[in-house]
């Protein structure tokens, strides 16, 4: 049976309320909960280093990872990866001004991820997973 959040798409919520209705950490940018069996993504545009994007209606979200090679098979890039399979729920954020996260609502991957080169938080050229999302 899948989570509902009783969310709305283009609710704003605060982090707080995120952590309390999704049951998991008020830290990151993919935060897994093992009690609602969801894993909350967050596309924030105010203080990320990661290239996410828009693409008609494929969201494509960088994995997880801020220095170096990101691996596939670690923490939640293997959680995404494996959605189709795990029985977890995805669920998308995107946050546009500090402290206001707008639920964009439940997604899937829509391909498979692939390996795109993206700047790391030292400013250097690394290999990075990316999600297509729809």
């Amino acid at each position: 049976m899948s989570f509902d959040p009783g969310l709305q798409l283009g609710d704003v919520i605060d982090n707080k309320q995120l952590a309390d209705i999704f049951r998991c950490s008020g830290q990151g940018g993919m935060r897994r909960s093992l009690k609602t069996e969801t894993l909350v993504l967050i596309s924030d545009y105010i203080h990320s280093i990661y290239e996410n994007r828009w693409s008609g209606d494929i969201f494509y979200y960088t994995g997880m990872g801020q220095q170096g090679d990101q691996k596939l098979d670690f923490m939640q890039n293997k959680t995404l990866a494996e959605s189709r399979q795990n029985g977890v729920d995805i669920h998308l954020f995107e946050v546009f001004e500090k402290g206001q996260y707008t639920y964009m609502g439940k997604v899937e991957l829509a391909k498979i991820p692939f390996l795109e080169r993206q700047p790391d938080a030292d400013g250097n050229l690394r290999q990075v997973w990316v999600f297509p999302l729809q």
